[in-house]
C-alpha cells in the first residue's frame, strides 16, 4: 500500500498517550485520496501514483483536469498530487483512507508551505545579530552592515542574505512520529508542529531519513 496521502491542516492540540504522557499534536485532515493516475516506467519511464483530495463542484476546476478524472469514473477533487511509489498494487479508481495508509508510532514526512510574514528585516528573517546598542550607535541595532566587499568587486554580491519577502517556501518536516489515526472521522495527529497555517494543504509521506 501507498504510504501517503493529501490532507489538510486543521490545527493543534495536545495528546496523552497510555503512560499519561502528553504530545504537542497539529491535527490533519487526511484523506480520503483517490487514485487517479498510475504512472509507470513503460509509459513515463518512472514509478509515480497520484492522487485526488477534496471532492469539489465541477464548475471549480478546469475542463482538461474534468476530463480527466471522469474518464476513470471519479468525482471532481480540487487537488492532485503525485507521490514517487513502487510495489503499490494500486489501480485507477481506488480509494485510501487515512487507516489504510498509516499506523500509530509510523515516522512521517510532512511537506506544506510556510506562513507568509511579508516584508521582513534581515534579523527576522535571517537572524542577523544587529549591531551595538551603544558606542555612538542609534539607528542602526537592526540593520544589516556592510554586505558588499570594497574596489573589487565594488558591489553586493548576488544571493547575499537582506531584507526582503518572507515566507510562503515549500517546506518538508521530517521524520516526525504518529501519535493519533482516528479512521472514522479521517484524522491523523502528528508529535510537533508542520508547515503552514490552518486549513492549508500538506503532503504526508513515509519519512525518508528514519
Amino acid at each position: 500500500m501507498l504510504k501517503g496521502l493529501i490532507g489538510k491542516k486543521i490545527g493543534m492540540t495536545q495528546i496523552f498517550d497510555d503512560q499519561g504522557t502528553a504530545y504537542t499534536a497539529t491535527l490533519i485532515e487526511a484523506g480520503p485520496c483517490y487514485v487517479t493516475q498510475v504512472r509507470t516506467p513503460k509509459k513515463e519511464g518512472y514509478s509515480a501514483v497520484q492522487l485526488g483530495f477534496g471532492e469539489v463542484n465541477p464548475k471549480r476546476i478546469s475542463g482538461g483536469e474534468l476530463g480527466h478524472l471522469k474518464a476513470n469514473k471519479i468525482p471532481p477533487m480540487r487537488f492532485l498530487r503525485e507521490f514517487s511509489a513502487k510495489d503499490h498494487g494500486l489501480k485507477v479508481g481506488d480509494k485510501i483512507t487515512v487507516a489504510d495508509a498509516f499506523t500509530v508510532g509510523e515516522r512521517v514526512d510532512v511537506v506544506g508551505v510556510s506562513k507568509g510574514k511579508g516584508f521582513a528585516g534581515v534579523v527576522k528573517r535571517h537572524h542577523f545579530h544587529g549591531m551595538n546598542a551603544t558606542h555612538g550607535t542609534s539607528d542602526r541595532n537592526r540593520a544589516p552592515g556592510s554586505r558588499g566587499s570594497g574596489t573589487t568587486p565594488g558591489r553586493v554580491l548576488k544571493g547575499s542574505r537582506g531584507a526582503g519577502h518572507m515566507g510562503v517556501n515549500r517546506i518538508t518536516t521530517h521524520n516526525i512520529k504518529v501519535v493519533l489515526v482516528d479512521a472514522e472521522r479521517n484524522l491523523l495527529a502528528i508529535n510537533g508542529a508542520v508547515p503552514g497555517g490552518k486549513g492549508s494543504l500538506v503532503l504526508i509521506k513515509e519519512a525518508r531519513k528514519q
